[in-house]
């Protein structure tokens, strides 16, 4: 795992780039086979594509959805994907006393959401294949971690699996960037503060991607 004294960063372009420098000195140069990064929508697909325009290889979207307890969204109870697999933050599912039924529901919608999103931005395209390939996982960045982690669950379990998985983001805390390791075969992380508060703190500009703008940037590559 690499803590890289970079950052605050102007936005999530100039993040990307310098993210794609760190990847590829990690890897020793351009990599043989192109890799095959995924952007987790909708911020982390803008550092992806800058990723991609630095490293090469093809981009494409991993759809996977922040659950929230249902009288605070920002508050996540976990994650799930499109296909349905599902991470739970006991913790947070316990403190803030949720029913079964209540969890059950909330997971149940994200993944309605998620579904609704890869439709969407896919466009009737399918996705890439990952076995045998490297696949770069793209966030803008890390703070419970439980969305990068159900990206990363549904390629341990792929089938047939992944070469290689790389785990990348501007900004983490140390300690879900040390949790998430265990799951990869590589993770670089530009920046690693210990008094880490928010994502958006670590950038001038952090305005809210849209849907439009995620489909802009896949529809605009020439490789999906």
């Amino acid at each position: 795992m690499t803590g890289i004294k970079m950052g605050p960063w102007r936005d999530r372009e100039q993040a990307g780039r310098e993210l794609g420098r760190a990847l590829l000195e990690r890897l020793g140069g351009s990599p043989m086979q192109p890799p095959l990064v995924l952007g987790l929508p909708r911020g982390g697909v803008v550092v992806a594509a800058a990723v991609t325009e630095v490293i090469g290889g093809e981009l494409d979207v991993l759809v996977v959805r922040k659950v929230g307890v249902p009288w605070h969204r920002e508050l996540a109870i976990g994650a799930v994907t499109a296909s349905g697999l599902r991470i739970h933050n006991t913790d947070v599912i316990r403190r803030s006393r949720l029913r079964d039924q209540d969890a059950e529901v909330a997971f149940a919608n994200a993944q309605r959401e998620a579904q609704d999103r890869e439709r969407l931005f896919r466009a009737g395209r399918p996705s890439l294949e990952f076995g045998g390939r490297m696949i770069v996982v793209v966030d803008d960045g890390l703070a419970t971690g439980a969305t990068a982690l159900a990206a990363v669950e549904l390629l341990e379990n792929a089938r047939p699996a992944p070469e290689r998985v790389i785990l990348a983001a501007p900004v983490a805390p140390p300690d879900t960037a040390a949790r998430l390791a265990s799951h990869v075969d590589d993770m670089v992380v530009l920046r690693l503060p210990a008094d880490f508060m928010a994502v958006g703190e670590w950038f001038d500009d952090f305005t809210q991607v849209d849907d439009a703008t995620v489909k802009r940037l896949l529809d605009g590559s020439a490789t999906i």
